[in-house]
């Protein structure tokens, strides 16, 4: 089954017509049955918003998660903190998103690590502490470092993260051989593979000029890309019971049209979708 989704519900004008207004819940959730959210990164949420996600989302909708920045270890780019504070914040986490477990509706909590976390053995034994730390919950993981693909090692990586049952990101991007990383369609894990779509602004992505971090995702795919990586999608969902697709591509507003440019190459069409009235919060 191929579910697809973009990076948060608010930001997609072109599902309402491009009004100029935020998209509530209930208009995305009757068009996609899966939502990656990066609130989570920011700060473990709250108790009341879990249960609120859950109540609001319809039978079958799923959730994406990122994992908190100190899970990932985004602090060591700024004030690293300490291994118990670290340690803390994955038991807040998993404590916090115990709603969404129980009720079926967490698809994955994604470890989206930083360009710095560079393939050493530091960091490799970092990846068990991930997979001991959050015992048998579904994880992706996104590297940012091309290291982890050097040296004709790579194949070692996606034994490695076979071994742990952690799901390898396959991420669509610019890569230039020294910054992104290469697309790489393998299957790490049999329950689940992901898809994370950027886009291919390459000036954007690799060259961090101005306003970089909104730019970089600036990207909209064209037919044939879309049919390129429909393939590949389809490819990868023989071999997993579950495959998720979700658009990062939204620096300009792309992101929600080629989702459906994807799910029509694809001949999808998703059940259970039935949109609520209940706000986020």
């Amino acid at each position: 089954m191929i579910s697809i989704g973009l990076s948060t519900w608010t930001r997609h004008p072109h599902l309402i017509h491009d009004e100029q207004r935020e998209v509530r819940f209930d208009e995305y959730a009757g068009v996609f049955p899966l939502v990656e959210l990066d609130t989570s990164f920011y700060g473990v949420p709250a108790p009341s918003a879990i249960k609120k996600w859950v109540r609001q989302a319809p039978d079958g909708f799923k959730y994406i998660l990122k994992a908190h920045s100190t899970m990932t270890h985004h602090d060591d780019g700024h004030t690293p903190v300490s291994e118990r504070e670290r340690m803390a914040t994955f038991k807040a986490f998993k404590m916090a998103i115990k709603p969404l477990v129980t009720s079926g509706k967490l698809a994955m909590v994604l470890f989206q690590f930083p360009p710095f976390f560079t393939r050493t053995l530091e960091h490799i034994r970092y990846l068990r502490e991930v997979r001991i730390q959050m015992a048998d919950l579904p994880v992706g993981i996104e590297f940012r470092d091309p290291s982890w693909y050097e040296g004709g090692l790579s194949e070692d990586v996606f034994n490695y993260l076979k071994s742990l049952n952690l799901t390898y990101v396959i991420a669509d991007e610019p890569f230039d051989g020294n910054a992104g990383v290469p697309f790489t369609p393998i299957v790490t894990t049999p329950t689940a593979a992901y898809f994370r779509l950027h886009g291919q602004n390459r000036r954007g992505w690799l060259q961090r000029e101005g306003s970089w971090e909104h730019e970089r995702t600036n990207y909209h795919y064209s037919a044939k890309e879309i049919q390129t990586l429909g393939q590949a999608i389809s490819n990868v969902a023989k071999q997993v019971e579950q495959t998720y697709v979700i658009f990062n591509n939204n620096g300009h507003r792309d992101a929600a049209a080629n989702a459906e440019m994807l799910r029509d190459e694809l001949d999808l069409h998703f059940t259970g979708l039935g949109p609520t009235q209940i706000e986020l919060f």
